[in-house]
């Protein structure tokens, strides 16, 4: 007791004493079946390939990618998103191996879903960006502009070609106006108003994406702050938010999420629907980097930026140690 009586009575601190006690009256929870698992399968190789930027992530060979699938499955993760890395030589300013059913991210989802079946939520990226030779998210007019609504053309047909490859999920990531309607009208076309949309509706022009271009095997040039979000806004975001709900969203995403937690909260306060939150190639990398020479703690790490994440709003959580967290929190 201090020279003040009981001062202070309310004592917060107490709450804190223990882990169990910390435990039980912990406001937010990780779960696997938070977690959502992007994963990348290239095109013509044998073995997987290291992704230099991302200690311990590869490009999937067809048999990894239907493991890393069953391991995650396996782990209680709740779905698994798709991208196909084709050879260079299939590259085209159309981005023609996105809409070939035999392109390589077509086959993967035909490989993945065979393999798991309905029990891993099997997503599929709807965007050119992989597919194109000048690496952008949609076709380019004769000023090398991307054209929006060429481009919606291409998304309605990558729709409906990966809906009939088993995605479960189409995930438009390209950030073009009304891409969420056309694509609904396209899949609802083919008798397939089963298949979700979990739209990328605020996706921003970030800094944070350089290791992800490594992972595949981007060949942009110059840079999309056209089409992806100006970093500085939120009303935009919410402005997005508002058309793609309009036009027929099932599922809302923030990206990069770390960044972006505020917008993410605002977002997930204004909505009924799921919201996502993808934390991106150049967090998971940060992380992984300063673990390496020895300047944080990985595991720790990695588990307080997941659980902020979760805390901010997001039901769901793209990240690349979906996996590894799930195995860990079973």
């Amino acid at each position: 007791m201090t020279k003040y009586g009981s001062f202070p009575g309310t004592r917060p601190r107490r709450l804190r004493t223990t882990p169990a006690l910390r435990r039980m009256v912990a406001e937010t929870r990780l779960h696997p079946a938070d977690f959502i698992l992007p994963a990348f399968v290239r095109e013509g190789v044998s073995e997987p390939v290291p992704i230099t930027a991302m200690p311990g992530v590869v490009q999937h060979t067809r048999d990894s990618l239907r493991k890393a699938a069953l391991e995650a499955l396996e782990a209680g993760v709740s779905g698994i998103m798709l991208f196909g890395v084709p050879e260079d030589a299939k590259k085209d300013a159309q981005g023609s191996a996105g809409t070939d059913p035999d392109g390589i991210l077509q086959v993967a989802l035909r490989d993945v879903r065979a393999e798991v079946g309905d029990e891993l939520i099997v997503m599929s990226d709807l965007c050119l960006d992989e597919f194109t030779d000048h690496g952008h998210c949609g076709v380019l007019d004769g000023q090398g502009r991307v054209d929006n609504d060429a481009t919606l053309e291409r998304y309605a047909e990558m729709a409906q070609v990966q809906a009939d490859a088993g995605a479960h999920v189409v995930g438009p990531s390209g950030m073009m106006d009304g891409q969420i309607g056309v694509i609904r009208d396209a899949l609802d076309q083919i008798g397939r108003e089963d298949v979700s949309i979990l739209a990328y509706t605020a996706k921003y022009s970030s800094a944070f994406y350089g290791p992800f271009r490594e992972a595949v095997g981007s060949s942009l040039k110059g840079d999309r702050k056209t089409y992806q979000q100006d970093p500085a806004n939120v009303r935009e975001s919410l402005r997005e938010l508002a058309l793609d709900l309009e036009e027929g969203a099932d599922m809302v995403m923030v990206k990069p999420a770390g960044p972006y937690l505020d917008v993410l909260a605002r977002v997930a306060d204004a909505v009924d629907v799921p919201v996502a939150a993808y934390q991106i190639s150049g967090e998971y990398s940060m992380i992984e980097a300063a673990a390496e020479k020895g300047w944080i703690d990985r595991e720790k790490a990695i588990l307080e930026t997941l659980t902020g994440i979760k805390r901010a709003g997001a039901q769901n959580i793209l990240t690349y140690w979906a996996t590894e967290v799930a195995q860990k929190l079973r």
